[in-house]
C-alpha cells in the first residue's frame, strides 16, 4: 500500500519515540499497514469515557508519550486473542493454531469452548465471518510486531462467562452460564465483548493527528462497529432486549462512574442498535476501563475474568474506579 521511504518517512514524522521507530521499522519491514497500523493504535494508550468533543488534557498527552506503540500494539493483540478464541470455537470446535499464540510473555491455554449448535443459518454465518476478522485481527497484529508480540495469555471462556452473568443477573448465584450451549446464549456472550472493541478504538481518535494514521483506526473501528452491530440487531430482533441492558448495566458497573453503556432497547423498549451519545457519537474507553471489564472488576487489577493470568504486555492494569 505504501512504499518503504513513504512509510519510514511517517514514522519519523510521527510522535512515536526512538523506540517505537526502531522496533516498528524492524518488525513490519517498513511495509504495508504493518507500520501505519502501529501509528493508528497509539492513541488508545489514553482513549478514556468522556464526551465525543472532550480534547486531551496535558496530563493526556503525558501518559501518551509514556506508553510506546509497541505496548499499546500488544494490548490490543491480547483482546484479539480473546474474540478470536471465542468466535472460533463457537463456529469449529477449536481456536487459533498454536503457531499464532507464540510470543513474548508467559503463553497460556484456553479453558472452556465448544462449537455451537446454531439454530439459524445467519446467526451462523454471522459467526464465522466475525470468527475470520478476528483470526485475520491477530495475523496482522502478529505480523506488525514481529518478535515483539506478546503470547497468547491464560484465556477462561467458562467460569468467567458465568461470573459475568451473576454479575448482570442473568442467572442466579449457584447457577452457570454456557456461552456455548445454545445460540442465545453465544449471541449474548458476544454482546459483551463487541461494544468493548468499538469504544477502545473510539478513544484513539482525538489523540490521532496524521491523517494517514486516523484512516488506518478508522478502518479497524469500522470493522469492530459492524460487528456490534450485527449482534446488536439479531439480539433485537430474537426478543434478547432486557437482557442486553443488565449485561450493559453489568459493564457499566466494572468501568467507571459515568452511565454510558447502553443495552439493545431503551427506557421505553424501542430499538437502541448504535449505543451513542446526545449527539449521536459513540463513546470511548480507555485500556484500564477495557481490563475492568475483561477482568471482570471495579478495582486496579493485573488478572482476572477472562483473563485469570492476566495480560502480556505492559499495558496490563485495570483502572481503580
Amino acid at each position: 500500500m505504501f512504499g518503504k521511504r513513504y512509510a519510514a518517512s511517517m514514522i519519523n514524522r510521527s510522535a512515536e519515540n526512538d523506540q517505537d521507530r526502531r522496533r516498528f521499522l524492524k518488525a513490519a519491514g517498513m511495509t504495508g499497514l504493518g507500520v501505519v497500523g502501529a501509528g493508528a493504535l497509539g492513541g488508545l494508550a489514553t482513549g478514556t469515557a468522556s464526551a465525543a468533543t472532550a480534547r486531551p488534557t496535558a496530563a493526556a498527552a503525558a501518559a501518551s508519550a509514556e506508553v510506546s506503540d509497541g505496548a499499546v500494539l500488544n494490548f490490543a493483540l491480547n483482546l484479539e486473542y480473546l474474540e478470536a478464541e471465542f468466535y472460533l470455537h463457537a463456529v469449529t470446535g477449536k481456536g487459533l493454531a498454536d503457531s499464532m499464540t507464540t510470543g513474548t510473555g508467559t503463553r497460556g491455554g484456553v479453558t472452556g469452548g465448544r462449537a455451537v449448535r446454531f439454530q439459524t443459518k445467519a446467526a451462523k454465518q454471522y459467526a464465522q465471518e466475525i470468527a475470520g476478522d478476528e483470526k485475520a485481527h491477530v495475523q496482522f497484529l502478529r505480523s506488525a510486531l514481529g518478535s515483539a508480540a506478546v503470547s497468547r495469555p491464560a484465556i477462561d471462556l467458562q467460569s468467567s462467562f458465568t461470573a459475568a452473568a451473576q454479575a448482570a443477573g442473568l442467572v442466579k448465584p449457584g447457577q452457570t452460564f454456557d456461552a456455548f450451549s445454545c445460540e442465545e446464549n453465544f449471541l449474548l456472550a458476544a454482546f459483551l465483548f463487541e461494544d468493548v472493541g468499538v469504544t477502545a478504538y473510539k478513544g484513539a481518535a482525538p489523540l490521532i493527528t496524521n491523517k494517514t494514521y486516523l484512516e488506518a483506526a478508522a478502518g479497524i473501528l469500522a470493522v469492530e462497529a459492524y460487528h456490534a452491530a450485527n449482534i446488536r440487531s439479531a439480539l433485537y430482533q430474537r426478543g434478547d432486549g432486557k437482557a442486553t441492558v443488565k449485561l450493559s448495566n453489568a459493564r457499566d458497573s466494572l468501568d467507571g462512574p459515568t452511565d454510558d453503556d447502553q443495552g439493545v432497547i431503551d427506557s421505553h423498549g424501542n430499538a437502541n442498535i448504535v449505543p451513542t451519545d446526545a449527539n449521536g457519537i459513540a463513546y470511548s474507553r480507555s485500556p484500564g476501563q477495557v481490563l475492568n471489564i475483561v477482568y471482570l472488576t471495579n478495582k486496579a487489577a493485573k488478572s482476572g475474568g477472562f483473563f485469570p493470568k492476566g495480560v502480556n504486555g505492559e499495558v496490563n492494569t485495570s483502572a481503580a474506579n
